[in-house]
């Protein structure tokens, strides 16, 4: 089960700075505003739950996290991208 968590940090956490990146790549100031929050939390489960790590199952997860959360997030990102680009124009009067 320790495995889960540690898995759901990592995951969050890739996801959310690749995210980030992205966002900030793009100047959507209010969704890299929020979404800091989002890397702090789950930094501070990965330091939480990695340190009690104890067994093979618990680096796998570690080391899947990572590249399936930045996968996703680069997909989630792409299918977004539509919607951030018409609320960016909304306010700008274009």
């Amino acid at each position: 089960m320790h495995f889960l968590l540690i898995f759901a940090a990592t995951f969050i956490v890739v996801f959310a700075l690749g995210f980030q990146s992205l966002t900030v790549n793009r100047g959507h100031y209010m969704l890299a505003f929020f979404n800091s929050f989002l890397i702090s939390a789950a930094n501070l489960a990965i330091l939480k739950f990695v340190p009690e790590s104890s067994g093979v199952l618990d680096y796998i997860a570690y080391m899947t996290g990572g590249p399936l959360g930045i996968v996703t997030s680069m997909w989630v990102f792409q299918k977004l991208l539509p919607r951030l680009e018409r609320l960016s124009l909304q306010g700008t009067g274009k």
